[in-house]
């Protein structure tokens, strides 16, 4: 399954007094990239929420490589480094649209939890999220 970059726009309110984009965008904008993914897969987080399941942060790191600022396009790749139906790890990698110069990599581990709180495997409980995550790691 091949998912094309997600794209974001670079708004005024996200940059700094210097006018540069404030570090912390970078991992909203690694969630709208994860949302944008799932969504593309056939499998957005509405219905994941509506199955009974949650898919909670368990770690991020972001490398900066490059300033951004207001008004630049973002192109976000991402990539399922890991998968095993218990936690997903994605990689990101943040390019600037006219230059193609890479400004920031990223990475987001999760779990996935059911209603209670309680850790799930999705290839027991949601075998079609299961596949998706299993056909975008063999892109």
């Amino acid at each position: 399954m091949n998912i094309k970059p997600y794209i974001h726009h670079v708004q005024y309110y996200e940059t700094d007094k210097m006018g540069v984009v404030h570090h912390s965008n970078f991992v909203r904008w690694m969630e709208e990239a994860r949302v944008y993914m799932m969504a593309e897969a056939g499998f957005g987080y509405g219905r994941l929420e509506k199955e009974g399941i949650i898919s909670p942060v368990i770690g991020v790191k972001c490398d900066y490589k490059i300033m951004t600022q207001f008004e630049d396009d973002i192109l976000i790749e991402t990539d399922i480094k890991e998968y095993n139906g218990i936690k997903l790890v994605i990689e990101y990698v943040m390019k600037n649209s006219v230059t193609k110069k890479i400004v920031a990599k990223g990475q987001s581990s999760h779990c996935f939890l059911n209603s209670s709180g309680r850790p799930v495997n999705l290839k027991k409980v949601c075998p079609e999220l299961d596949k998706a995550f299993n056909l975008l790691m063999e892109k």
